[in-house]
């Protein structure tokens, strides 16, 4: 038999979780989708400009027992400035385990603030990428800046397994 102290740390400990993740309405928070064309921005040819590309892989299924099994994931697509400077990031392109491009997220410029971090989410459901998911970004920076930041993490659970893996963008041109 429980004891009452146990089960009333039970009872307060999933209080305190659910009270944790929900906002200030009472409801859990949902991540909205990025609005690009809103983020669009022109850049001034005049501008002293580097430009330079980056590759991301990404892994929307992971292969589980076998090579016949996969696991689906959701992926976190992390875009950061480092930088105190504003940069912008020109286009986002997904292509999948083939090389199809899969969707263009955005093909023009948006700027990234200072220090500010943009996000591209793709849901769990969504295993069009497949087991080698690939990201190319175009970007433009001033020339005593640093390149962008470009991250993805890997994450999914079933019952009490989870599983999450990171991996870092690379500068190919």
């Amino acid at each position: 038999m429980i004891s009452y102290r146990k089960t009333t740390f039970l009872v307060s400990f999933s209080v305190a979780i659910l009270l944790f993740s929900c906002n200030g309405n009472g409801s859990v928070e949902k991540q909205k989708a990025v609005d690009w064309q809103n983020r669009k921005v022109s850049i001034n040819p005049q501008d002293s400009l580097i430009h330079g590309q980056s590759y991301l892989s990404v892994y929307s299924q992971i292969y589980s027992e076998t090579e016949h099994q996969t696991h689906n994931l959701t992926v976190t697509v992390s875009l950061r400035n480092t930088n105190i400077d504003s940069i912008y990031i020109t286009s986002a392109k997904y292509y999948n385990t083939h090389g199809n491009l899969v969707r263009t997220y955005f093909d023009h410029p948006i700027l990234l603030n200072s220090m500010e971090t943009v996000e591209i989410i793709i849901a769990e459901v969504d295993k069009e990428g497949g087991t080698g998911g690939n990201f190319i970004f175009d970007w433009a920076i001033p020339s005593h800046d640093s390149m962008p930041l470009f991250e993805a993490i890997m994450i999914s659970t079933s019952g009490q397994q989870g599983l999450s893996f990171r991996t870092e963008g690379k500068r190919i041109r």
